[in-house]
């Protein structure tokens, strides 16, 4: 068996707000059932893979009120509630699930204070490590998002979370925030084979504001195929020792320093598996053959 605490400490910390956590964490979404719905799958093995990602050393978990709805943060209550105190555990508002399933938008700021109450309550905590405004307009940012942004400002100041921080925005959206509040982190889509928010990802890293990439191997059951599939991660991974899956997330380590992972699965062997990427160093020759593959996109 590897050593995973050992794994977890060899990829280092950075600062989530006014604590550091360990750069290699866990993305809750995948607990829930398909699509994000319903009760998982296997409910005993879901606890146990939330308690062997603690005992391991894990002590960032990302979590939404509506993965499930309120599946995985009840699921999370019941495996580690009473919490450690070095646990961080950071959630996102600005949706909601009907009872079909559907995503709806719910970011109106006086939804989005009933958010961040609603996951205070179904994790059974007084407070959050952050909370991360969803965001769906990509449009310039105006007066709206202002407004929304200081519903999350207030419940800061109130003491119902440490930070604030943004998801799925764009560059001209970050610039806005920070000129009007500390963010903490930001949550975008990014991966090998999507790099759009590598513009957004350049920001935070002058910034120093911890980038969180999610569907780090791609989007499950998605474009998830191209990563773990790739001939080329796999004659690197055979070079490294390591798997596909631990390539492309070694290669998010190695990319910048305020980059926090946080993978998601629903399995306990999957779980030893990303968490002993912090073994894994890339090469320049590594470096290179993934640049050649998978090119960054041209910034304007």
């Amino acid at each position: 068996m590897p050593d995973l605490t050992r794994a977890i400490e060899s990829a280092g910390t950075f600062a989530l707000g006014s604590r550091h956590v360990r750069r290699i964490g866990y993305g809750a979404m995948q607990l829930a059932g398909d699509n994000v719905f319903g009760p998982p799958r296997d409910r005993d093995e879901a606890l146990r893979v939330l308690r062997a990602a603690v005992d391991s050393g894990v002590n960032h978990i990302d979590t939404a009120q509506y993965y499930g709805p309120d599946v995985v943060n009840e699921l999370i209550r019941e495996a580690l509630h009473p919490y450690p105190a070095d646990l961080r555990i950071v959630s996102k508002v600005a949706g909601r699930r009907d009872a079909t399933g559907a995503f709806l938008l719910f970011d109106e700021p006086h939804q989005l204070r009933q958010g961040i109450e609603e996951n205070l309550a179904t994790l059974d905590t007084d407070r959050l490590a952050a909370v991360n405004l969803r965001m769906v307009d990509h449009s310039a940012p105006g007066t709206r998002f202002d407004s929304q942004l200081a519903a999350l400002i207030q419940a800061r100041e109130e003491g119902l979370i440490d930070g604030v921080g943004l998801s799925n925005i764009t560059r001209d959206q970050l610039l806005r925030a920070v000129g009007q509040t500390e963010i903490v982190c930001v949550q975008n889509l990014f991966n090998l084979t999507d790099q759009g928010s590598l513009d957004v990802l350049q920001e935070c890293t002058d910034r120093g504001i911890a980038f969180v990439p999610f569907c780090p191997l791609g989007w499950p059951r998605g474009n998830q195929n191209q990563i773990l599939a790739s001939p080329v991660l796999a004659a690197v991974g055979r070079r490294l020792n390591a798997t596909p899956a631990q390539i492309a997330l070694a290669w998010l380590l190695d990319l910048a320093p305020n980059i926090l992972l946080i993978p998601g699965t629903r399995t306990r062997t999957h779980l030893a598996e990303n968490l002993d990427t912090g073994r894994v160093v890339l090469d320049e020759a590594s470096r290179a053959e993934l640049a050649r593959h998978f090119p960054a996109p041209q910034q304007n």
